[in-house]
């Protein structure tokens, strides 16, 4: 399971971003290709306080431009459909932390709007997914202190639009003793999307990759770097994150349902318990085992699913996990032949558990007339005689 770490303790910016995820070795010629259409940038290697890091310089001008225009800018970019679909959740993101901060729904963008921001978010998603990862987990990110000068003035640092990305996201940040601004609006909502989408609890794992993205300034007390790592997380299935909700407002019926949307979804178990919640009402705890991975997206999927206002999840739960395999077998019932597949579990190298799959056992018994529990009797006896 390849995880990318991404370390922003130096702050975050589009380019710092995109330069750090070049630096670990995504597709140059993808990122060239998908921001062509509003820049051709220079890729350097610079040095930032000792630190070798890879620059990004888009050689653009400003302009400003409305969502509707930007979109259409990524829409027609040359860039796999999944990268330019990212993108525009990153300007949504934006265009909504913009209203939110001037009260209208008539949102120019600036800075954000340049073609310097349009090449750093869409050669960023562009780099992200070249780069075949699993899942990324974001560390907390520094926003800096102080003040910034914008076209709107002098603002404090975050700025405001950077305020309201960090309020409407997961992102966990930290107001430190760096002076300036040290995460952008673009630098923000970059790293709030790949978390939403692909965000996961950290785990330990060996340190495959690190690179280094450079920002323009070159302070002399710290790194203007972002720092990404790809790390390699070995035996994913032996931690799981277990995601749980109370209800007793929902039909069999729906609860029913509920788990097996849960299961479509890639949850690794799913169940109910019967509670006795307060005021004496009868309810059920809903229990969704997930891999880290998948525990954000699953516990979304949840609430919708429930109308749940909050979900828990207790983290990086380790489990034993036995060695499984499955084998073709054939069982001959009233002289006809069937297939079934076999799940043989091990512990050190002993076989302690071999059943037919359920599946297999009820079409069998259905064909043949034989009882269920007779098949399945007769199956998995058959089964302990294989070596």
């Amino acid at each position: 399971m390849r995880i990318l770490i991404v370390d922003p303790r130096f702050g975050a910016a589009g380019d710092m971003i995109l330069g750090a995820l070049l630096s670990l070795g995504a597709d140059k010629a993808a990122v060239l290709r998908s921001v062509s259409s509003v820049s051709t940038p220079d890729v350097t290697e610079v040095r930032r306080a000792g630190i070798s890091a890879t620059y990004i310089r888009t050689n653009t001008g400003k302009t400003h431009r409305t969502l509707d225009e930007i979109l259409a800018i990524v829409s027609a970019a040359d860039a796999p459909e999944r990268a330019k679909e990212l993108a525009g959740m990153v300007f949504c993101r934006i265009h909504e932390a913009e209203m939110k901060v001037h009260h209208t729904d008539h949102v120019h963008f600036h800075e954000v709007g340049a073609d310097d921001a349009i090449s750093d978010i869409l050669g960023s998603c562009t780099a992200l997914l070249s780069l075949h990862l699993d899942a990324v987990h974001i560390l907390p990110v520094s926003a800096g202190q102080g003040t910034v000068t914008c076209l709107h003035g002098i603002m404090p640092v975050p700025a405001p639009a950077t305020a309201e990305i960090f309020k409407a996201s997961d992102l966990r940040v930290l107001f430190d003793s760096f002076e300036g601004e040290l995460c952008t609006p673009t630098g923000a909502a970059l790293l709030a999307t790949f978390n939403d989408v692909f965000g996961t609890k950290n785990q330990p794992g060996k340190l495959l990759k690190i690179g280094y993205g450079a920002g323009t300034r070159d302070p002399a007390d710290h790194p203007n770097v972002l720092c990404a790592s790809i790390i390699d997380a070995a035996e994913p299935e032996s931690v799981v994150d277990v995601l749980e909700t109370n209800v007793d407002d929902i039909s069999g019926e729906l609860l029913g349902a509920v788990l097996s949307t849960m299961m479509s979804e890639g949850a690794r178990d799913a169940s109910l318990v019967p509670i006795i919640m307060k005021k004496g009402r009868p309810g059920y705890l809903v229990r969704v085992v997930s891999l880290p991975a998948d525990s954000m997206r699953l516990a979304k999927i949840l609430a919708r699913e429930t109308g749940s206002l909050g979900i828990r999840c207790t983290p990086m739960v380790h489990r034993f996990v036995a060695d499984r395999c499955i084998s073709a077998e054939h069982i001959i019932i009233n002289g006809v032949v069937f297939p079934v597949n076999i799940k043989h579990a091990s512990m050190d190298g002993v076989v302690y558990s071999r059943k037919a799959e359920f599946d297999d056992l009820q079409k069998i018994a259905e064909t043949s007339g034989v009882p269920l529990k007779d098949v399945k009797r007769v199956v998995e006896e058959d089964a302990w005689k294989t070596p």
